[in-house]
């Protein structure tokens, strides 16, 4: 792999806290992240299984009132070129090119809306491509004020390209985009001017409803989810104890995925922000035809029994037909005895 190929993978994510002992045991207990030293003081790296995919280290003092949160550095092979074609589309530098030591050379920037990343040139080889293992990060989301201009702004810098877009109503066009032929992304609108634009990063995790469990648990808060999207993912939306947004994606299963029609990724993942959805207020359609044939049984018992009047005239009809024939009988036999009698009294 030549370096020019690094250009626009996401190749690095690193936490910028306030409490890193407290953060490393809260993202251990959450996405079952391990933590172990660097080489660089105060630096510490976040495993997956063998595979380190993230970084750990204080605020910056020069950041003094800055709330802790992820940083994504995306990949060039020259960090000053990507710079200087960053500020003239429009972008500031938060802090000059600088060289690491035996790692690479970085910057990081502010994009023309205001969303803060990284660049970042290995000093070796770059990095294979990573095949996202459990507890890597799975997908991008970008929240900004205009996302066509973000678009063009990471298009012209990355080669990121437009990907699928899908409708999400009053939020707007949740807009895919593309490296290397695949979609590793999305980006939304912010919800509110009091959302300044950020960059949110999701950790592929076995179950999301247990890693909703666990950072509760641990002290995290809940902004959105478990909910699932389109392509059958289930997602989260969090806040640690520090007030680092991050999200956490569940795979959808062999069953459950759906054609590539929709993307196995969250493309439909809704922002930090983003209320939950509301909760169903009718039962749905299978409890309701249960409720509407159980209550005329209901209204059945309940009901006092009566005798239908077809029933009432029909118990008096072989009382009637009963009366009829005695009177019959009695009449056929009275002339015999006014014979008999008048017989009587000739004698």
């Amino acid at each position: 792999m030549s370096n020019a190929e690094v250009r626009g993978r996401f190749i690095w994510h690193e936490l910028l806290t306030t409490d890193t002992a407290a953060a490393a045991g809260f993202y251990q207990k959450v996405v079952s992240w391990r933590s172990q030293p660097s080489n660089m003081p105060g630096y510490t790296i976040f495993m997956a299984g063998g595979v380190q995919v993230g970084g750990l280290m204080a605020l910056p003092a020069e950041t003094s009132g800055a709330p802790a949160h992820w940083l994504v550095y995306a990949g060039t092979p020259d960090v000053d070129a990507t710079v200087r074609q960053a500020e003239s589309l429009g972008a500031r530098v938060w802090k000059s090119a600088t060289d690491i030591p035996n790692v690479g050379r970085f910057a990081v920037l502010a994009d023309p809306q205001g969303a803060t990343f990284a660049v970042f040139t290995p000093s070796g080889p770059p990095p294979a491509a990573p095949s996202t293992p459990m507890g890597g990060f799975s997908w991008h989301e970008l929240a900004t004020t205009d996302v066509a201009a973000a678009l063009r702004f990471y298009g012209e810098l990355f080669g990121w390209r437009k990907g699928v877009g899908h409708d999400m109503g009053a939020m707007g066009v949740y807009q895919l985009f593309e490296h290397g032929g695949s979609a590793v992304g999305g980006m939304c609108n912010t919800q509110g001017p009091q959302t300044p634009p950020s960059w949110l990063s999701y950790v592929q995790v076995p179950d999301a409803a247990r890693a909703v469990s666990a950072a509760k648990a641990a002290g995290g808060r809940l902004l959105h989810g478990p909910t699932e999207v389109p392509g059958g993912s289930w997602i989260a939306l969090f806040l640690d104890p520090q007030g680092g947004a991050f999200a956490v994606q569940e795979m959808p299963s062999a069953k459950a995925a759906t054609p590539a029609a929709a993307p196995a990724k969250p493309a439909a993942a809704k922002p930090a922000a983003a209320p939950p959805p509301p909760k169903q207020a009718t039962p749905p359609p299978a409890k309701k035809a249960a409720a509407a044939s159980a209550a005329p049984r209901k209204a059945a018992k309940k009901a006092p029994k009566k005798k239908p009047a077809a029933k009432k005239s029909a118990a008096k009809k072989p009382a009637r037909k009963k009366a009829k024939k005695a009177a019959k009988k009695a009449a056929r036999k009275a002339p015999k005895r006014a014979a008999k009698k008048a017989a009587r009294r000739r004698r």
